[in-house]
């Protein structure tokens, strides 16, 4: 079905996935529960009917990123050549002249699969760090996609991570998501503590790899999409929990520029420091 969804024109997809997402608001009660909490969270300046608004617009988005995945497996790249904005890729250019490889450090964007071909555009090498599916169908689904655009890598392979940038190719990393208290420490994300990986010090120290933030999001006026690469101020600082402390603050500015395209649909805050508790339990009851 999402292949045949696929072959509609641009902005008939833009369409179909914004009522989905309606459709998905309306019939997703613990998932909008845990948009509204996150939002309410992180956006405290927003008023009640601007933060519900907000939510509508996450459900929205985050639908029309399931139809930007099938056109990100199926679409011709032509398609989008047109519709992509490259900003300050000078700088990766530069970095990938120094022979180390870079990271590129992404975050849970509603495009997130898209951003990959998009990128591809650009003629640069670049491998995917992934979470192994439990599923063996949707394994098989999201590394054979990404295929098309990517060198799919288990990031628990640490091997293949290296000699990836040993062979200067771009890896693309998101160390936005909770992951549990191993290997991670409580830093401030949107104001809010937020248990966050140290593996991007890690993947660093590796192969002494540069550090690139890159950024997507689709266009206000819905014309196409927007990549762009920056500098992570003060990165590496020489402390994994400073360290951690600038990625976050570096997510969070990315963020900022589309946030309604963010996945808030996962529970960033799902660890509770300690002694704290769940906000998403504290506020169902």
């Amino acid at each position: 079905m999402l292949r045949l969804v696929s072959m509609l024109p641009y902005r008939a997809g833009l369409a179909l996935g914004r009522m989905i997402g309606r459709l998905l608001l309306k019939a997703m009660s613990k998932r909008r529960h845990i948009v509204e909490i996150n939002i309410r969270t992180c956006f405290p300046e927003l008023t009640r009917e601007q933060q519900q608004q907000r939510v509508k617009e996450v459900f929205e988005n985050n639908a029309i990123g399931l139809i930007e995945t099938g056109w990100a497996y199926w679409k011709s790249r032509e398609f989008f050549r047109a519709r992509t904005e490259f900003r300050n890729f000078e700088l990766l250019d530069r970095y990938l002249e120094e022979g180390n490889g870079v990271i590129l450090m992404g975050w849970h964007f509603s495009c997130l699969d898209l951003a990959g071909l998009l990128f591809s555009l650009y003629g640069k090498p670049c491998s995917t760090l992934y979470r192994k599916h439990d599923y063996p169908l949707l394994e098989w689904f999201f590394t054979h996609g990404r295929e098309r655009f990517s060198f799919p890598i288990e990031r628990q392979k640490t091997r293949q991570m290296l000699r990836a940038m040993r062979n200067n190719h771009c890896i693309w990393y998101a160390p936005d998501q909770d992951l549990g208290r191993k290997g991670t420490v409580f830093v401030p994300f949107f104001g809010h503590p937020a248990a966050t990986t140290l593996a991007t010090t890690k993947m660093h120290q590796l192969n002494n790899s540069p550090l690139i933030k890159l950024d997507c999001w689709r266009k206000p006026d819905n014309s196409g999409y927007i990549l762009e690469c920056s500098e992570v101020e003060g990165f590496p600082s020489g402390s994994e929990e400073q360290d951690a402390v600038l990625i976050n603050k570096a997510i969070e500015q990315g963020i900022r520029k589309a946030p309604s395209q963010y996945m808030w649909v996962h529970k960033r805050f799902k660890t509770a420091p300690p002694g704290e508790k769940n906000i998403y339990k504290a506020a169902k009851r």
